[in-house]
């Protein structure tokens, strides 16, 4: 019963935007952290963003901050990623994942991932 689903994933040009969702169901989400990461093909897992959602504390990785944007709304139950000035290089499936507490931008340190959306950047 426990499910995290993504969507908003697409195909823009270089300089885009989009803004993914992660819904959440089968727990109440406001008890736990989410991470946003993604995989290129042949490339490794890479954690984009992180809220905690007790308390909305957020954190990125260096290179996404000023363009990826995490936020929640813990009443839809949604994690949502806010990507602007898209990169070829930010082509992958993204992913979302939970954990109880925050545990870095490690996804295996997280209890379940979703299934992902594709992102792909291209002129």
């Amino acid at each position: 019963q426990l499910q995290l689903v993504e969507s908003g994933g697409g195909v823009v040009q270089p300089g885009g935007s989009l803004r993914l969702s992660c819904v959440a169901s089968g727990f109440t989400l406001d008890y736990y952290v989410i991470l946003w990461f993604r995989q290129a093909p042949g490339k490794e897992r890479e954690g984009v963003a992180c809220i905690d959602c007790t308390n909305g504390m957020t954190y990125y990785k260096d290179s996404m901050k000023g363009r990826f944007t995490i936020s929640r709304d813990n009443a839809k139950s949604t994690v949502y990623l806010q990507m602007n000035s898209l990169k070829p290089e930010d082509t992958a499936v993204y992913y979302c994942a939970r954990a109880p507490i925050y545990r870095g931008f490690d996804p295996t340190q997280y209890d379940y991932w979703g299934q992902g959306t594709q992102v792909t950047v291209s002129s």
